[in-house]
């Protein structure tokens, strides 16, 4: 654990990626005023030289979900840091392990809520409906120009079949639909108590009209998702992503795409945020593309930095809570 300021010692907080402008108002960061000063950064900085200067003479950082990722090259360069907050209970871009060997405490927070969720089956009924494509004919002057599918009777398949996934599953048998399930370490007990069926993951692709991935991105499940994957799921198939790019082949995707091999793809996540200019998604047929979005509501975000809040006051007390890389 690393050590707090002394009393006498006012903070420097840095609170990241605040593109929304959202982050002040979504708690009470009133309750540090007698010991911190805060400083809100909206814009991303992702250059590794640029973010250790903006960064110098912070001893507290929050950091928003993966936005900015801290190496164990940009933790050398942050001597002043003795606490790194993270939204959520586990970011891949921070280097936790070597932020404990440098004394940097790592804490998260709480995400909870169904924006995630809700965001998936708005992604379905978009893709199903063909819902920017009318939306923007209507704005030019057309009037129906494609025909939608109805969800009910058709196949929903997720890949993964964890927090967020299981309530998907919930969605689609609202929705009449037949829900099948594919994952590692999936097991029929859990299949079974969320309504869904167990297949393989050849089978997950053969057999689904749409496919939901809610995997946690690690060394085993990048480029899960490839050619002979998106060829199994066919000319009339549908993917939506709202867990991490690199599960998705994206080359492969696009490819899919443009040859007419699935019917579409909605996005929430890519290998790389934000979208740069120019990349081949935004110009690939029957795509909706969000950007990275899933989590991001009012609720959530009062969630999470209220318990960022909450781990700064900890901290200083000497008593951290939630800690992500060893101690209590």
């Amino acid at each position: 654990m690393s050590s707090p300021p002394t009393p006498s010692a006012r903070l420097r907080i840095a609170v990241l990626d605040d593109y929304q402008h959202a982050a002040l108002g979504s708690a009470d960061f009133g309750v540090l005023a007698g010991i911190a000063d805060i400083v809100v950064f909206a814009d991303h900085v992702g250059d590794p030289d640029q973010l250790a200067l903006r960064l110098a003479g912070f001893p507290v950082i929050i950091a928003m979900r993966e936005r900015t990722a801290f190496s164990a090259g940009v933790l050398d360069r942050l001597p002043d840091l003795r606490l790194l907050i993270t939204t959520g209970m586990a970011n891949a871009s921070i280097d936790v392990q070597h932020a404990r060997l440098l004394g940097i405490d790592v804490c998260g927070t709480a995400i909870g809520g169904t924006a995630t969720q809700e965001l998936v089956w708005a992604l379905i009924m978009a893709l199903a409906r063909h819902i920017p494509t009318e939306d923007a004919g209507v704005r030019a002057g057309s009037w129906q120009t494609t025909l939608g599918r109805e969800l009910a009777g058709s196949t929903l398949g997720l890949l993964g079949l964890g927090r967020i996934g299981s309530s998907v599953a919930a969605f689609g048998h609202a929705f009449d639909m037949h829900v099948i399930a594919w994952s590692e370490n999936l097991t029929p007990a859990r299949v079974q108590e969320h309504g869904a069926e167990l297949v393989t993951k050849h089978d997950l692709f053969a057999r689904s009209d749409i496919v939901s991935i809610h995997v946690r991105e690690s060394p085993r499940t990048v480029g899960l998702v490839g050619t002979q994957e998106l060829d199994l799921l066919g000319p009339n198939g549908l993917l939506v992503n709202t867990s991490r790019g690199p599960i998705v082949d994206e080359a492969a995707l696009v490819a899919a795409l443009h040859e007419g091999r699935i019917a579409g793809a909605a996005l929430d996540v890519y290998d790389v945020e934000p979208l740069p200019p120019g990349h081949p998604l935004l110009t690939a047929p029957n795509t909706v593309l969000t950007p990275h979005i899933g989590y991001v509501s009012a609720s959530t975000y009062a969630r999470m930095y209220a318990d960022a809040i909450d781990d700064v006051l900890a901290w200083v007390a000497g008593a951290p809570v939630r800690l992500l890389n060893g101690g209590t």
